[in-house]
């Protein structure tokens, strides 16, 4: 699933300005002092799902000190959809996070959080689906996003934890071939990578013929003696070979 689907269609964003409460009040105006600003073209805007007009008269409302504290978070997370919608992540953010300041919500965090994963800083996108799912532990939306993230951050961490190791034990390598892998960090992750798709294509040709999950393996089997004996020989590619052997094995995977 792509990290993003808050920068989703303007239902989304008109479903929630209406969930969000309407007040007359001018914020900084509790005295009375203050007339209350019309959010009318704001709302207009957003309702006809003009991305100019509410960059515009939303932008508007945002600025103006009179506006009342309701009618400026709903303007702030229209606004920031229309950024997030042009690719303006930090802009996004930026209105998203003011309109939390304002008043903490479920569905803000959780979008916010979308373009934090959007953006590739994961552990702000992690703490924002975990905030959404604080203040409503039934989002579904923010606890899909938690886990899938908790699970990529996971991923990641295994290989960073492997990167740079072959599928192999280095300390008992042998074999030119092998010693020239394990010096190099890139040969090395592309052995690994190569054993982790031929392991996957054998076990799926297995589940549906074991005999074509054993030509499989032979092939493997018959790459290695050939890398094995050929490698240190005039024109010999290592590193070539075994990308031509992953490319092949991605493709085995993809049918």
């Amino acid at each position: 699933m792509t990290p993003v689907t808050a920068i989703r269609g303007w239902g989304f964003v008109v479903l929630l300005m209406a969930a969000l409460p309407y007040r007359a009040v001018a914020a900084g105006a509790d005295s009375g002092t203050l007339p209350p600003v019309d959010p009318a073209a704001c709302m207009a805007a957003i309702a006809a799902n003009d991305d100019d007009k509410v960059t515009a008269d939303c932008g508007a409302l945002i600025d103006n000190e009179k506006t009342a504290r309701a009618d400026r978070i709903k303007a702030l997370v229209a606004r920031a959809a229309v950024f997030a919608r042009k690719d303006q992540l930090d802009r996004a953010i930026a209105d998203d996070g003011d309109a939390l300041r304002l008043e903490p919500q479920a569905d803000v965090y959780n979008i916010r959080g979308e373009l934090w994963w959007k953006k590739g800083d994961r552990p702000k996108a992690l703490a924002d689906f975990a905030a959404a799912i604080k203040l409503n532990p039934d989002h579904p939306t923010a606890k899909g996003n938690y886990k899938r993230l908790a699970q990529e951050l996971e991923r990641l961490g295994a290989l960073m934890a492997v990167a740079g190791k072959p599928a192999f034990n280095c300390s008992t390598a042998k074999r030119p071939v092998e010693k020239a892998i394990c010096a190099s960090p890139d040969l090395a992750n592309l052995d690994r990578q190569i054993n982790a798709v031929n392991s996957k294509v054998v076990h799926d040709a297995m589940a549906d013929s074991p005999r074509a999950g054993r030509a499989l393996q032979q092939q493997q089997d018959d790459f290695l003696a050939r890398r094995n004996a050929d490698f240190g020989k005039p024109g010999y590619d290592l590193p070539k070979v075994m990308s031509e052997r992953l490319q092949r094995l991605l493709e085995i995977e993809r049918y």
